[in-house]
């Protein structure tokens, strides 16, 4: 073989390993002869938005002081009329129920009768009096007569003061047959039914229940860890299974003072406003309850997946040119689902939030 031909083979061999080997260099730089699989990584951005500080607790949904009221009989007797149900909406001295009240009626009437009685002797013996002042001043009788007249007058003046009394207080018996409603509301229980005969004793025996819906507030449980940022005036918002996605908002309107414990656990229950116009909220409902406690505008965030810890100090991995780069961080508020960045980052960094293997 000429040299010339031999030295152009050896020219194709080289050329060829050289490719085989720029090609598997690529190759090998793309992760094809690696052991492990090139990692990718889930990131966010960093953003700006503004974050909201808030105190998570549990509570229920109570009638307020004055909103939830049991009604009953002050007197014994058969129930006679009974015009509403469970469910029932009444207003203020709504008739809600009666006592049988015949013997009440006649008792009134006979009363009625007495005090007119007394009443017409009283006047009776006015005129008497008078007549006997003017006879005395002219000696036509004695100063005893006179006394006897006076006293007698008296004593009818008293009489009729005990009748008008005992009046009263009959009618105010006949008033107790007829139950009003002392406030609008729900009727929310009825124990008895029309025909039934109550009985009083010590305690009145209550059988309707009436709840205003329009007057309901939520007692929350704030843990003792939490209850020295909540304040009064603070906006809330509340969540209940009964409606899921809706919102309830409210006002903390009072913080108990004395600590209740459960599970050897110490909360305080903080009160806060219920807007129930849409009448959604009924009472003992558990409620999710967000007290906002502070709020600040346009500030650099992260989600709470991306920040890490390693004992006091806190961090976050930052891509780099495709790696993550650990960095230290310093964060302010804490929302429900980021954290505010106060220092260490910039805004539109990508964060590391998690990490998947490709496959």
């Amino acid at each position: 073989m000429p040299k010339k031909q031999l030295r152009r083979k050896h020219a194709g061999i080289l050329v060829t390993i050289a490719i085989v080997i720029l090609c598997g260099g690529a190759y090998w730089l793309n992760g094809g002869f690696s052991a492990k699989p090139q990692q990718e990584y889930e990131t966010e951005k960093v953003l700006k938005q503004d974050v909201r500080s808030v105190v998570q607790a549990t509570g229920i949904v109570k009638a307020m002081v004055g909103a939830d009221v049991k009604v009953g009989a002050r007197m014994p007797g058969k129930v006679v009329e009974l015009p509403i149900n469970v469910g029932d909406r009444v207003k203020e001295g709504q008739v809600i129920a009666k006592i049988e009240q015949d013997d009440l009626v006649a008792k009134v009437k006979l009363q009625k009768a007495v005090l007119a009685e007394a009443r017409a002797e009283e006047v009776r013996l006015t005129k008497d009096f008078e007549r006997d002042k003017q006879l005395r001043s002219t000696n036509s009788i004695s100063p005893q007569k006179l006394d006897q007249s006076e006293a007698q007058h008296e004593m009818a003046k008293a009489r009729t003061l005990k009748c008008e009394a005992e009046l009263e207080y009959w009618e105010s018996q006949l008033s107790y047959a007829t139950i009003i409603a002392p406030i609008k509301g729900t009727v929310a229980s009825v124990n008895t039914m029309q025909g039934e005969t109550v009985v009083t004793g010590l305690n009145a025996p209550t059988f309707i229940r009436i709840i205003d819906l329009d007057n309901l507030e939520v007692l929350a449980y704030v843990d003792e860890n939490d209850i020295g940022k909540v304040e009064v005036g603070q906006e809330a918002v509340f969540t209940v299974a009964a409606h899921q996605g809706a919102e309830f908002l409210g006002k903390v309107t009072s913080i108990y003072p004395s600590a209740t414990t459960q599970d050897n656990v110490v909360y305080y229950i903080t009160s806060v406003s219920v807007d129930n116009r849409g009448g959604k909220l009924r009472p003992d409902m558990t409620a999710n309850v967000l007290i906002l406690v502070d709020r600040r505008k346009g500030v650099l965030t992260v989600p709470h997946k991306a920040v890490q810890r390693d004992g006091n100090r806190k961090f976050v991995f930052v891509m780099n040119n495709g790696m993550p780069i650990k960095r230290s961080v310093t964060i302010g508020l804490r929302d429900t689902s980021c954290f505010e960045i106060t220092d260490g980052l910039k805004e539109g960094e990508l964060v590391v939030v998690g990490e998947t293997l490709r496959k």
